[in-house]
């Protein structure tokens, strides 16, 4: 895409956004039919691949852009917000999973490894790279995620995920090594 077609694209989410924030409903789902494949495609990553989930997760996302949009104020793309709104409402329902399974007690295995990011080493397609992902501990897929597909920095995760800039360096870390080892032949 070039710098004249982001340019216009911007402009016409400027337009969108303001016609939305004034109560324009057909405005707000020209943004949802813009920017849905690409948050859709955050949240599926982020659910680690689960489509259910991932469709739940745009709705909300979606719901509560709706809600929050008057906060928005154009000081970044609303692409950008967006897309941090999202991610946030991936990693919220992530957090309430995590407590709801640890006050239930005792958790199975599945479910432990999704929400507290045990090691999954099952054997499967090792050749493709998103099941491989989806694979990865929920922590070191998260920080795997926003940072080297969607391009966030790791004090923006860490702010993000509340855990400490360092942790993320970690946890990137050892999504590549894990990575590297689940894609080896």
């Amino acid at each position: 895409m070039s710098w004249s077609s982001t340019n216009i694209d911007h402009d016409e989410d400027k337009d969108l956004v303001a016609s939305a924030q004034q109560g324009d409903m057909a405005a707000f789902e020209s943004l949802y039919r813009r920017h849905r494949d690409r948050i859709y495609g955050l949240v599926w990553r982020l659910g680690g691949g689960d489509h259910g989930l991932a469709e739940d997760l745009l709705q909300e996302a979606f719901v509560r852009a709706w809600l929050k949009l008057d906060s928005f104020r154009g000081e970044s793309r609303f692409s950008t917000w967006l897309h941090r709104l999202s991610a946030n409402v991936a990693l919220s329902d992530r957090r309430i999973k995590v407590r709801r399974a640890r006050f239930e007690g005792s958790m199975d295995e599945a479910t432990e490894r999704t929400a507290i990011g045990a090691k999954d080493v099952h054997a499967g397609d090792r050749a493709d790279l998103e099941k491989s992902i989806a694979r990865l501990p929920e922590r070191a897929r998260t920080v795997l995620i926003l940072f080297d597909i969607e391009g966030y920095g790791h004090a923006e995760i860490a702010k993000m995920t509340g855990m400490a800039e360092g942790s993320s360096k970690a946890q990137l870390h050892r999504a590549r090594k894990l990575l590297r080892e689940d894609l080896e032949p």
